[in-house]
Protein backbone atom coordinates (compact mmCIF):
# COMPACT_ATOMS: atom_id res chain seq x y z
CA UNK A 1 0.00 0.00 0.00
CA UNK A 2 1.00 3.28 -1.03
CA UNK A 3 0.42 5.44 2.12
CA UNK A 4 -0.02 9.23 1.56
CA UNK A 5 3.01 11.67 3.16
CA UNK A 6 1.86 14.49 5.62
CA UNK A 7 3.66 17.61 6.59
CA UNK A 8 2.64 17.97 10.11
CA UNK A 9 2.63 21.94 11.14
CA UNK A 10 3.64 22.82 13.97
CA UNK A 11 -0.46 23.36 15.33
CA UNK A 12 -1.07 19.69 14.86
CA UNK A 13 1.12 18.90 17.76
CA UNK A 14 0.81 21.49 20.05
CA UNK A 15 -3.21 21.07 19.59
CA UNK A 16 -2.38 17.49 21.04
CA UNK A 17 -2.21 19.04 24.28
CA UNK A 18 -4.57 22.12 23.97
CA UNK A 19 -6.57 21.61 26.98
CA UNK A 20 -8.32 25.17 26.25
CA UNK A 21 -9.48 23.99 22.94
CA UNK A 22 -10.91 20.52 24.00
CA UNK A 23 -12.47 19.78 20.65
CA UNK A 24 -9.19 20.26 18.23
CA UNK A 25 -7.63 18.46 21.01
CA UNK A 26 -9.70 15.21 20.70
CA UNK A 27 -9.49 15.40 17.00
CA UNK A 28 -5.89 15.62 16.82
CA UNK A 29 -5.66 12.83 19.57
CA UNK A 30 -8.05 10.39 17.27
CA UNK A 31 -5.59 11.52 14.65
CA UNK A 32 -2.74 10.31 16.09
CA UNK A 33 -3.93 7.68 18.05
CA UNK A 34 -6.05 5.84 15.20
CA UNK A 35 -4.77 7.15 11.83
CA UNK A 36 -1.31 8.56 11.81
CA UNK A 37 -0.17 4.71 11.32
CA UNK A 38 -1.71 4.61 7.91
CA UNK A 39 -0.19 7.62 6.97
CA UNK A 40 3.83 8.73 6.29
CA UNK A 41 4.41 11.89 9.01
CA UNK A 42 7.47 14.04 8.72
CA UNK A 43 8.23 17.75 10.34
CA UNK A 44 11.10 19.91 9.42
CA UNK A 45 13.38 22.31 11.44
CA UNK A 46 10.64 24.82 11.54
CA UNK A 47 8.69 22.95 13.44
CA UNK A 48 11.48 22.14 16.26
CA UNK A 49 12.37 26.06 16.22
CA UNK A 50 8.67 26.79 16.54
CA UNK A 51 8.45 24.08 19.71
CA UNK A 52 11.63 25.57 21.13
CA UNK A 53 10.05 28.98 21.66
CA UNK A 54 7.52 27.24 24.21
CA UNK A 55 8.57 29.23 27.12
CA UNK A 56 7.28 25.84 29.34
CA UNK A 57 9.81 23.11 29.20
CA UNK A 58 7.48 20.55 30.24
CA UNK A 59 5.26 21.55 27.38
CA UNK A 60 8.10 21.77 25.40
CA UNK A 61 9.26 18.13 26.30
CA UNK A 62 6.21 16.62 25.76
CA UNK A 63 5.43 18.21 22.28
CA UNK A 64 9.03 16.73 21.14
CA UNK A 65 8.36 13.38 22.45
CA UNK A 66 5.10 13.10 19.88
CA UNK A 67 8.00 13.00 16.86
CA UNK A 68 9.38 10.19 19.06
CA UNK A 69 6.15 8.58 19.49
CA UNK A 70 4.54 8.08 16.59
CA UNK A 71 7.90 7.63 13.96
CA UNK A 72 7.64 11.47 12.78
CA UNK A 73 10.40 11.87 10.62
CA UNK A 74 12.53 15.12 10.07
CA UNK A 75 13.06 16.56 6.79
CA UNK A 76 16.26 17.83 5.94
CA UNK A 77 16.61 21.70 5.13
CA UNK A 78 18.09 22.92 1.42
CA UNK A 79 18.63 26.75 0.08
CA UNK A 80 15.98 26.35 -2.32
CA UNK A 81 12.92 25.95 0.62
CA UNK A 82 14.08 29.45 1.43
CA UNK A 83 13.92 30.88 -2.45
CA UNK A 84 10.24 29.22 -2.53
CA UNK A 85 9.01 30.57 0.73
CA UNK A 86 10.15 34.23 -0.37
CA UNK A 87 7.93 33.46 -3.69
CA UNK A 88 5.17 33.19 -1.45
CA UNK A 89 5.75 35.98 0.57
CA UNK A 90 6.85 38.09 -2.42
CA UNK A 91 3.58 37.68 -4.55
CA UNK A 92 1.53 38.20 -1.23
CA UNK A 93 0.46 34.18 -1.13
CA UNK A 94 1.87 34.49 2.64
CA UNK A 95 1.70 37.56 5.12
CA UNK A 96 5.33 38.81 5.26
CA UNK A 97 4.96 38.56 9.17
CA UNK A 98 4.50 34.53 8.95
CA UNK A 99 7.85 33.42 7.56
CA UNK A 100 7.49 29.98 9.36
CA UNK A 101 4.52 29.81 7.58
CA UNK A 102 5.64 30.31 4.23
CA UNK A 103 8.37 27.70 5.02
CA UNK A 104 5.97 25.03 6.03
CA UNK A 105 4.50 24.96 2.81
CA UNK A 106 7.89 25.57 1.36
CA UNK A 107 8.97 22.04 2.91
CA UNK A 108 5.10 20.51 1.55
CA UNK A 109 6.02 21.35 -1.97
CA UNK A 110 9.78 20.66 -1.84
CA UNK A 111 9.36 17.24 -1.10
CA UNK A 112 6.07 16.69 -2.78
CA UNK A 113 3.98 15.97 0.20
CA UNK A 114 0.65 14.45 -0.42
CA UNK A 115 -0.95 16.81 2.52
CA UNK A 116 0.20 20.02 4.46
CA UNK A 117 -1.68 19.50 8.13
CA UNK A 118 -2.84 22.34 10.18
CA UNK A 119 -5.08 23.93 12.44
CA UNK A 120 -3.84 27.28 10.90
CA UNK A 121 -7.41 28.24 9.11
CA UNK A 122 -6.08 31.51 7.92
CA UNK A 123 -2.60 30.92 6.67
CA UNK A 124 -2.57 27.67 5.53
CA UNK A 125 -5.38 25.06 5.98
CA UNK A 126 -7.57 27.23 4.03
CA UNK A 127 -9.15 26.20 -0.16
CA UNK A 128 -8.10 29.72 -0.52
CA UNK A 129 -4.79 29.50 0.21
CA UNK A 130 -4.39 25.71 -1.58
CA UNK A 131 -5.72 27.60 -4.59
CA UNK A 132 -2.95 30.33 -4.77
CA UNK A 133 -0.04 27.99 -3.42
CA UNK A 134 -0.81 25.71 -6.40
CA UNK A 135 -0.84 28.82 -8.74
CA UNK A 136 2.68 29.92 -7.24
CA UNK A 137 3.95 26.27 -7.51
CA UNK A 138 2.79 25.78 -10.56
CA UNK A 139 4.60 29.06 -11.93
CA UNK A 140 7.73 28.01 -10.16
CA UNK A 141 7.42 24.02 -11.97
CA UNK A 142 6.24 22.28 -9.26
CA UNK A 143 3.54 20.10 -10.53
CA UNK A 144 2.85 17.72 -7.27
CA UNK A 145 -0.55 18.44 -6.01
CA UNK A 146 -0.50 19.50 -2.56
CA UNK A 147 -3.62 19.70 -0.13
CA UNK A 148 -3.74 22.15 2.74
CA UNK A 149 -6.11 20.69 5.33
CA UNK A 150 -6.90 20.13 9.03
CA UNK A 151 -6.69 16.87 11.13
CA UNK A 152 -10.82 16.10 10.77
CA UNK A 153 -10.46 16.35 7.04
CA UNK A 154 -7.80 13.21 6.95
CA UNK A 155 -9.71 11.19 9.41
CA UNK A 156 -11.76 8.19 7.67
CA UNK A 157 -15.30 6.86 8.06
CA UNK A 158 -14.48 3.66 9.75
CA UNK A 159 -16.30 4.62 12.48
CA UNK A 160 -19.52 6.30 11.35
Amino acid sequence: MNRLKIYLDTSVISFYFADDSPEFKNITIDFFENYSENYNLYISDIVLLEINKDKDPVSRKRMLEISKRFGIIKLNKFDELNNIAEIYIGNGVIPVKKVEDALHISYATYYEMDILLSWNFKHLANVNKEHKIIIENLKMGYNYPLRLLSPLEVLDDKDF
